[in-house]
């Protein structure tokens, strides 16, 4: 629109300026070298127009002369740059689809067309780690760690290489220098904790979570709940060498995640030592309404030592109110009846779990009841440990396929922080039902043999241990940490309740 009125305004402009000239005629004279020529001014108008075109021509046909060798130059230049684009493209895209021949040809391609740039390096790269030769792709990942623009990448590569190769101190090393040269990389920050959490660096551990979550490379919440279960793990290293130091890490960690079970227990366990029963039994009446758990129980029905059995069942009834008669409350008294040899009420409150598909847990108690009251070698007390067998499974900590009794800190699998889960471990192979399953004569020993074979568990210490698997199948950039598929499985139980905790007896 606006060039179409441009265009003509300028034909009104010359139409105008023809009307002028033709308007006023004139003469014009040119005299040189004795020579002179007259003619009217239009024609005279029209020639110089005629001469700046010829100039024009004359000086376009010479410029395009002079710079023909740069152009043809420049052009080769675009051929060779489209070339070496299409060879990375068709490179990258041979990686992705794992063929390594077709992969180290367009690298080379690429690197002859483009040069030693940063993506042909990483294409380098990466077809040399597809193909299984380590030292080239080292080698490429040093030359990109050598230049300022491509130096984090490059670290991440070498990182890669030494964790393949099991350097932990080189793959350590890369990783703090990268998370040095760039605080938001997160790879470099998971690698420094996970060091961190390996050599028992509690201190560090929290430290490198707080500049996660200050940088913004975390949720706040997930931020508060990792350094709660670092604290924790911390306390739990100080609580019987320090126990002053412990209690302040275990009250901080219950501040940050007030229903975070292991800490709840070692501060209610060093409350009580230091005898401020009330605090400890807030703290641990609070993460019980939050998520029932038997090791809360433990430690809240064992808060003064010398209290009588009558009055750790009182207390196992309080924490069965404050959860609605969870599952593990009701577990948590049976036991406390047994040791007051009320083995009534111990049946009573374990009636409703009999009656549904009762766990492995449930079983062994009833056992245990039996033989208290009867003796070991009891009809019933052999029935109980027979059926427990063949139970379904209690809630444990699960972390990355690992099913344990013992709640830890980071995964011994993967080195997560936080990895653990109190959940139901999942029925892989299923037993004989209650029904169908013909009651042979077992002694209780030969039970208690039974029980110790369907289930791997880890009870011994959980150490932090490295994926052997390849941590990078085709990529630089996308690290596989060999973490096993978890199977789904289902928590039990119903949610705590919210009754107010009664006046507990034998703590005021």
């Amino acid at each position: 629109m606006w060039r179409a009125l441009v265009f003509l305004a300028l034909l009104a402009v010359a139409a105008v300026g023809a009307v002028w000239v033709a308007d006023h005629p004139g003469t014009v004279t040119i005299v040189w070298s004795g020579y002179q020529i007259g003619v009217s001014l239009a024609v005279a108008l029209v020639g110089v127009l005629v001469a700046v075109l010829v100039v024009g021509i004359i000086l376009a046909v010479v410029r395009g002369v002079v710079g023909l060798p740069g152009f043809l130059s420049r052009s080769t230049r675009e051929r060779r740059r489209a070339k070496g684009m299409s060879a990375l493209s068709r490179g990258m895209i041979a990686v992705g689809s794992g063929d390594p021949l077709a992969a180290r040809r367009h690298a080379g391609d690429a690197e002859r067309l483009l040069g030693a740039q940063p993506l042909t390096l990483l294409l380098k790269a990466q077809a040399a780690q597809i193909s299984g030769d380590r030292d080239a792709a080292e080698k490429a990942f040093r030359s990109m760690a050598d230049d300022p623009e491509t130096r984090v990448l490059g670290l991440r590569g070498l990182y890669v290489e030494a964790r393949r190769r099991e350097d932990d101190t080189a793959a350590r090393a890369y990783a703090t220098e990268a998370a040095r040269l760039a605080p938001s990389v997160t790879w470099a920050n998971d690698a420094v904790l996970e060091a961190q959490c390996a050599d028992g660096d509690w201190a560090g551990a929290t430290e490198t979570v707080e500049r996660r979550a200050s940088l913004g490379l975390m949720d706040k919440n997930a931020a508060r709940r990792q350094r709660a279960v670092l604290l924790t793990a911390s306390a739990q290293l100080h609580e019987a060498g320090e126990p002053e130091a412990a209690l302040v890490e275990a009250q901080k960690a219950v501040s940050l995640v007030p229903d975070l079970v292991p800490a709840a227990c070692i501060a209610g366990r060093l409350l009580a030592r230091k005898g401020d029963l009330r605090k400890a039994a807030k703290v641990l009446q609070t993460a019980w309404k939050a998520e029932p758990h038997p090791d809360l129980a433990k430690v809240y029905l064992t808060l003064r030592p010398g209290d009588s059995t009558q009055d750790r069942l009182n207390r196992a009834e309080v924490l069965a109110r404050l959860s609605s008669w969870h599952p593990e409350a009701r577990l948590a008294v049976a036991h406390a009846a047994t040791e007051a040899r009320d083995f009534a009420k111990g049946r009573e409150v374990l009636a409703p779990l009999v009656a549904d598909h009762p766990t492995v847990r449930t079983c062994m108690q009833m056992a245990r009841i039996e033989q208290a009251e009867h003796g070991a070698e009891t009809g019933l007390a052999r029935e109980w440990l027979a059926r427990a067998t063949r139970a379904p499974r209690d809630p444990a900590w699960i972390a990355d396929g690992i099913v344990s009794e013992r709640w830890a800190p980071v995964s011994p699998i993967s080195g997560r922080v936080d990895a653990f889960v109190w959940k139901t471990p999942p029925e892989l192979l299923g037993g004989p039902s209650d029904d169908d399953a013909e009651h042979e004569p077992e002694t209780a020993s030969q039970s208690m043999k039974n029980l110790a074979s369907p289930v791997a568990r880890a009870d011994g210490p959980l150490l932090a241990a490295k994926p052997k698997g390849d941590p990078v199948a085709g990529s630089a950039y996308l690290v596989d940490s060999g973490t096993p598929p978890v199977p789904p499985v289902f928590k039990v139980g119903q949610p705590a309740g919210n009754n107010e905790p009664p006046e507990l007896r034998g703590l005021s």
